[in-house]
């Protein structure tokens, strides 16, 4: 058995699997990752593809020397099921590990990974959509993160939608597409002759192709017109500069839904959509008087909760600063 304690922190995200095993200094002494972890996004795949990821990070290892465990999950709520927790507990227990695992959502996460202060606002936006109220590094309350059908306001996907939607407004009232809705022709239907849509008896047979098209494909996929949206906005498109602006809007009015008379301590966020590259990111920064930090590495800050599951004394800034901006 190691004499220093370890600790484990996981990040389980849609598209990847990340784990780091930590010493109670802070150095990184294993790593793994695998395919996405997703219980809800990868029912068939997530345990396993969690398994694989902690089999690596323990390579050379002792398990049982692990002594925490916290891992960051986004769609954590499929665990209330008992076939896949089960599932979770064998990828687990398999690997050797003896303690328990904390499993906390992708919001937590997400603002550990920004900033060592116990107490603040975490605004996620990328794929979906998700705002927190956190409290001594505990999740309170949480607004919005409905989901794709239900909300993911300003998120990748509503972007995708409304700039669909867009494309199929202006071929309703027979207007020429601009600079964006071009963008989504060519993104959506790559083999498409390019002057059919400039035609007019083309209206119609381009709006069914639309529609047929994006409805045979995974709903969460046209989160991945977001970029082509930016492209645009870069390019001075009308119609992208007015979804930018309205969704820092609605992702505004998301944290907005957490106000209280005791808010303090710093507002984190993640997520492409928000990034500092991103024009939605750089209103968004404007729009917040107090400190806005950015998320950094996710399983880095996963680990620092580790440590301090472990050791109150052991989640300090320097360790924070070692595992999570390495």
């Amino acid at each position: 058995m190691s004499v220093d304690p370890l600790v484990l922190g996981g990040d389980l995200g849609g598209t990847s699997t990340r784990i780091v095993i930590a010493d109670s200094q802070g150095n990184v002494v294993g790593r793994g990752a695998a395919a996405g972890g997703n219980p809800t996004s990868h029912p068939a795949s997530a345990a396993a593809n969690f398994g694989q990821a902690l089999h690596a990070a323990l390579t050379g290892l002792d398990p049982s020397g692990v002594r925490a465990g916290v891992v960051g999950m986004a769609g954590g709520v499929a665990l209330g099921r008992p076939d896949v927790a089960a599932q979770f507990e064998a990828a687990w227990t398999g690997a050797g590990l003896t303690v328990p695992p904390e499993y906390i959502g992708d919001l937590e996460v997400a603002f550990a990974s920004g900033t060592p202060e116990p107490d603040g606002t975490v605004l996620i936006a990328g794929t979906g959509s998700n705002a927190g109220l956190v409290r001594n590094h505990q999740l309170l309350r949480t607004a919005g993160g409905h989901g794709w059908l239900l909300g993911d306001d300003g998120s990748g996907f509503w972007f995708g939608r409304e700039a669909v939607r867009s494309v199929l407004q202006a071929l309703d009232l027979r207007e020429p597409l601009g600079l964006l809705g071009q963008a989504v022709v060519h993104a959506l239907l790559p083999d498409r002759d390019e002057n059919a849509t400039g035609l007019r008896e083309g209206y119609d047979a381009l709006r069914d192709d639309l529609v047929r098209t994006v409805n045979s494909r995974p709903p969460v996929l046209l989160a991945e017109l977001a970029p082509t949206v930016m492209a645009a906005y870069a390019q001075n498109d009308e119609t992208a500069q007015a979804l930018v602006n309205r969704a820092a809007e609605l992702l505004t009015e998301t944290v907005a839904r957490l106000k209280t008379t005791s808010d303090k301590g710093p507002m984190v966020l993640a997520g492409s959509v928000a990034g500092e590259s991103s024009p939605v990111g750089r209103l968004i920064r404007r729009h917040f008087a107090g400190e806005v930090r950015t998320a950094k590495d996710g399983v880095g800050g996963a680990t620092w909760l580790a440590l301090g599951t472990l050791d109150p004394a052991l989640a300090t800034t320097q360790n924070h600063t070692r595992l999570v901006e390495h």
